[in-house]
């Protein structure tokens, strides 16, 4: 039996089909355990963001003028590089932030900040208007929202050196551009989700809300998951549900 032929039996996604996922949200989020935990839940295969390997990010976080530009051609370099793995590929997957994210929050929130000049700006836009007409939306876009007091939590328990010193106007201002770009996207499905009062990685129903959402959410839910799948979730109109917006363009 092959490993598709597993998930299937196990309620997974089937080997005939394929969908793409992409999750987005702020620095400190959990965007990172969550793609894992779903990609292991679902099969699908996992794309990360260039961190560890990235030689930019801890120059950026120092001088963020001198590096901004460098720093985000190299994530878009990057992101272009995984999208186009995904839509080409066989398998379903899901990836750890979009190329779409690059342009609409921290491009953009580096130059309106003074943080990158404008001849630099439309340089880059250029480049990512370019790169787009290549590539094929993902099928869903779950974005995780956390509020700024939660977010510095995050960002102190994970203790990267790199990250104790961004500055909360920072990480304010990626948030509003974040409500902002969701708010106009349509290029396809997405899944908002306020995670200020979930965690995923203790409490196993918070997961399991999060896994019926994207379910009920995507148009293939019928051809990706069996009926026990389904029944394993919690219902639509649990009360815990509250926690968290779906918005479908």
């Amino acid at each position: 039996m092959t490993n598709e032929q597993v998930r299937s039996a196990r309620g997974g996604f089937m080997a005939s089909d394929k969908i793409f996922i992409a999750v987005a949200g702020n620095i400190g989020t959990g965007k990172t355990t969550l793609t894992t935990m779903l990609s292991e839940r679902f099969g699908w295969k996992a794309h990360f963001e260039a961190v560890t390997d990235n030689p930019y990010l801890a120059d950026f976080y120092k001088d963020m003028n001198r590096w901004s530009f460098p720093l985000q051609i190299f994530f878009l370099n990057n992101r272009f590089r995984a999208h186009q793995q995904v839509t080409q590929g066989t398998n379903s997957a899901i990836q750890d932030r979009s190329i779409y994210e690059d342009a609409n929050i921290f491009a953009r929130n580096l130059y309106e900040q003074g943080q990158m000049e404008e001849r630099d700006y439309k340089n880059y836009l250029e480049l990512y208007n370019v790169m787009c007409q290549f590539l094929t939306p993902p099928d869903l876009v779950i974005y995780l929202h956390k509020s700024l007091p939660r977010l510095k939590e995050q960002i102190t328990q994970r203790g990267r050196d790199y990250e104790k010193n961004i500055p909360d106007e920072y990480l304010t201002n990626l948030n509003r551009y974040y409500d902002d770009w969701m708010k106009r996207y349509t290029l396809g499905k997405k899944l908002i989700i306020n995670s200020d009062e979930l965690d995923f990685v203790k409490n196993p129903s918070d997961f399991e809300l999060i896994t019926r959402q994207i379910v009920d959410t995507l148009d293939q839910r019928d051809l990706f998951l069996d009926a026990r799948a389904g029944s394993a979730f919690p219902k639509s109109g649990d009360a815990t549900m509250t926690r968290m917006v779906i918005s479908n363009p």
